[in-house]
């Protein structure tokens, strides 16, 4: 029996482009978006890029305003703390229970990416290896409700702007997880993570209260 296809219009294909490059930091906050100039960039028609708009409004990436351009917005930090808080509890549980289920083979994936961010040069590298990190611990997990979520809310709150620096104290805190999941810690596993996640989105998203 043939696989399906999931069909993608050209308005989700629009919306996938401009959000990823809101994400990546090729579209600054503040950036206008004339939709005729997007549609040229991307080769489509208007007509898909004045939906994808819409949908990237109700999403929160941009603000349309009567008779004017689009606009590139950025949450304000009491609402990057606020997701932080929650994306750190829902990466602390994933990690509390990949504790419980964990294997050699896993640990050798987390350790490999680890060192891979050990040797990034970048922080465009480094935060993808870090990503990637953090989505393996969640599939070990096994629950695929849980990666949902996280994939969605990760997507939502855009690239983080810690400094190249930091890079090494992510090494380290992830050593420190991987010793408590290989252990089979729950309670380490899920306090190492809780506090790595919020602590690192801390740094530029600080609480207002």
């Amino acid at each position: 029996m043939a696989s399906k296809v999931s069909y993608r219009s050209k308005t989700d294909l629009v919306a996938d482009a401009i959000r990823s490059m809101i994400q990546g930091g090729e579209l600054e906050p503040g950036t206008e978006l004339h939709q005729r100039e997007v549609a040229d960039l991307l080769g489509v028609s208007p007509t898909p890029v004045r939906e994808a708009m819409r949908r990237l409004e109700a999403e929160g990436f941009i603000s349309i305003e009567p008779h004017q351009s689009a606009v590139v917005v950025r949450p304000d930090n009491a609402e990057l703390y606020e997701s932080a808080v929650i994306l750190s509890t829902l990466e602390a549980l994933g990690a509390e229970l990949a504790a419980k289920k964990i294997t050699r083979e896993d640990i050798s994936d987390l350790v490999d990416l680890n060192r891979k961010l050990a040797s990034a040069i970048t922080l465009a590298e480094g935060s993808a290896l870090d990503r990637q990190f953090h989505i393996r611990v969640c599939e070990i997990s096994g629950s695929p409700v849980l990666l949902t979520q996280l994939n969605l809310l990760r997507r939502s709150m855009g690239e983080s702007t810690q400094s190249v620096g930091d890079m090494e104290e992510w090494v380290t805190e992830h050593d420190e997880i991987i010793e408590a999941l290989a252990a089979g810690d729950c309670s380490v596993a899920r306090d190492a993570t809780n506090s790595h996640v919020l602590e690192a989105f801390s740094r530029y998203a600080p609480s207002e209260a």
